[in-house]
């Protein structure tokens, strides 16, 4: 294949590919903000267009907004998606996915999908691939794909960053340059996106064959940061005691990520102390505290959020080859996007974007890696975790992929591969559907994503559970020791059936503390902020969230909803902004009265 750089339109570019690769195209997409949103549906248009071109594309987290189709969604998203979620443009072939339009010469796969977004497009589930994060570029290898595309940031040189995502963009682009692979390399170009330097992020300019360079580029995918409760709290204090000074530091996205990095701020203040005094939850031996005089490194296949924050707090500095952290790719806030680029250069190039390959792994300058990564502690979160110790973090009971394995084994791997070194997962004590509420530590489960051969630290709100090493019955002990006491009995009766615990234990009245009211007397009195780090709602918004996040949790049960709209009838407190802003302030029919009532009944239970 003869490669000459092009400067084009997204159509001729997407009319070129087609030429050049003879209607027969595999398209590697990197996974989540990566995505050259603008040539992809470009040349997805024109395949779909026309039926002789076959259109194979592999990626990973193909960004959407949320589901709005709900009523209250509805209401209470749309005034504000491009405040919320940025004016990032939709990719094509994910609403034809959705909408049943996708033509028979065009497949999508992934291996990692955004959370719950694709439960019920039976086309995704059939054609997810399930691989942990470092295996996806072996299996991208043997596709052979023949076009890359990326979304790439333009460095003052004339040569190229990318950015968010090196995770296995930067592995692809080596191989093509050894003469390993061969593919055409199609960029489109954003001045939005940060601009990450270093040998494993840069790409000379002669090394894109077909560009789309268009100013600005458009908006990029914000992820607006959610509520963080007193549960998260919880976790990310009992977390804290678990990470010492000096080590090495992985943590995820979302509220509990952010829990994590607002406890670990806590402590390096002295401010953590006085909570941690007064827990009534097992701590299971783990009492690291103080502040963080040495500092951490951070290496993780995401970077997040917390972790720009615990580098901008100074608790993330140790360094390693030049570099306090080192990251395979990021999506996040916008706030966190003007943040990573307002950074002095000097800062900026102590973050260093890497393949997974480094990241995720042990393999290559094995050595070296081991001596830096020491004491490490790799948070990662679990949908539900058994009482023997298996966990599953991304499949239902039924064999519906939720999201994906993603890194997560990799890390916990390397736990168990690292002297002095922990796998930390965490997960909330229960969850409530259709005004239920139950356990996320149960007896078993069909489909575990780790097994627990590979047990080693759990967190709820509850306390810590450490399970490495210990025999099964010590490890059931230990997991309903952290076990919301509505479910222990239950849990207990099924482990004494299985033949896992005595028949005489019985579960210690200091366990029985495990409720919410507990969790309220405990961490109430502190006033930990619902959002740590900023948020782009607005005060109104985050007075509906836990509303709403209620209606949602009682969404299906008729006796629950009839509660709520009684209390909203008898609620006699003004609500006039709240139902003004769902637009339920003046209701003309039966059902937006209900709404309303329901609404206004949600909003009393937070007194």
């Amino acid at each position: 294949m003869t490669l000459t750089r092009t400067v084009a339109r997204p159509d001729a570019i997407a009319a070129e590919i087609i030429e050049r690769t003879g209607g027969e195209i595999r398209l590697a997409l990197p996974l989540g903000l990566g995505k050259p949103v603008t040539l992809v549906n470009a040349l997805t248009r024109m395949a779909a267009a026309s039926p002789d071109i076959s259109l194979s594309i592999v990626t990973a987290l193909t960004l959407e907004r949320p589901d709005m189709s709900g009523d209250m969604a509805r209401r209470f998203l749309e005034p504000a998606a491009d405040r919320l979620f940025g004016t990032y443009p939709a990719l094509d072939y994910a609403r034809m996915l959705r909408d049943g339009t996708l033509p028979a010469n065009i497949e999508v796969a992934e291996f990692f999908m955004q959370a719950g977004r694709w439960l019920k497009v039976p086309l995704m589930q059939r054609h997810y691939m399930p691989a942990n994060y470092t295996h996806a570029f072996e299996r991208l290898r043997d596709w052979n794909p023949n076009v890359v595309m990326q979304l790439l940031a333009p460095l003052p040189d004339g040569g190229f960053s990318l950015s968010c995502n090196t995770d296995i963009s930067s592995d692809l682009i080596r191989e093509r340059r050894a003469g390993e692979m061969e593919f055409l390399l199609v960029g489109e170009t954003n001045a939005r996106l940060p601009a990450m330097d270093g040998p494993e992020a840069r790409i000379a300019a002669g090394e894109v064959d077909l560009l789309h360079d268009d100013g600005p580029g458009f908006d990029l995918f914000s992820v607006p940061k959610r509520p963080v409760g007193l549960t998260e709290h919880a976790i990310g204090l009992h977390v804290a005691r678990t990470i010492r000074d000096g080590g090495t530091l992985q943590i995820g996205i979302g509220a509990i990520g952010d829990a994590v990095a607002h406890a670990l701020m806590l402590r390096h203040a002295g401010k953590a102390a006085e909570v941690h005094a007064v827990t009534p939850f097992a701590t299971d031996g783990f009492s690291e505290s103080g502040a963080f005089d040495t500092g951490l490194y951070a290496v993780t296949e995401m970077l997040v959020d917390g972790i720009l924050r615990l580098f901008e707090a100074g608790i993330v500095r140790r360094e390693v080859d030049g570099a306090a952290i080192h990251a395979g790719f990021f999506v996040d806030c916008r706030d966190f996007y003007h943040r990573l680029a307002a950074l002095p250069e000097a800062d900026r190039r102590r973050i260093r974007m890497m393949p997974v390959s480094f990241t995720n792994q042990l393999y290559g300058d094995e050595p070296a890696k081991r001596a830096a990564r020491r004491d490490a502690r790799f948070v990662n979160a679990a949908m539900k975790a058994t009482l023997l110790g298996g966990l599953v973090s991304d499949v239902t009971s039924g064999g519906q992929e939720v999201s994906g394995i993603g890194g997560q084994f990799n890390f916990i791997e390397q736990a168990f591969a690292l002297r002095g070194a922990r796998s930390v997962i965490t997960l909330p004590a229960t969850r409530t559907r259709a005004g239920k509420t139950g356990s996320n530590i149960v007896w078993s489960h069909p489909h575990e994503s780790v097994p627990r051969q590979y047990r080693d630290v759990v967190v709820t709100e509850y306390g810590i559970a450490d399970l490495r090493g210990r025999r099964d019955e010590d490890a059931v002990a230990a997991m309903l020791r952290i076990t919301d006491s509505r479910f222990q009995g239950d849990l207990l009766e099924q482990a004494k059936s299985a033949g896992k615990i005595s028949r005489d234990f019985r579960i210690p009245d200091a366990w029985q503390r495990n409720t919410p009211e507990t969790l309220r007397d405990w961490l109430g009195p502190f006033d930990l902020p619902d959002f740590p780090f900023g948020t782009d709602f607005d005060d109104v918004e985050r007075q509906l969230l836990p509303a709403l996040d209620h209606l949602s949790e009682v969404e299906g049960s008729r006796t629950a909803l009839a509660g709520l709209v009684l209390r909203g009838l008898r609620d006699g407190a003004s609500r006039d902004a709240a139902l003004a802003r769902m637009g339920l302030d003046a209701p003309d029919t039966m059902r937006d009265r209900l709404s309303a009532w329901a609404l206004r009944g949600a909003l009393a239970r937070q007194r």
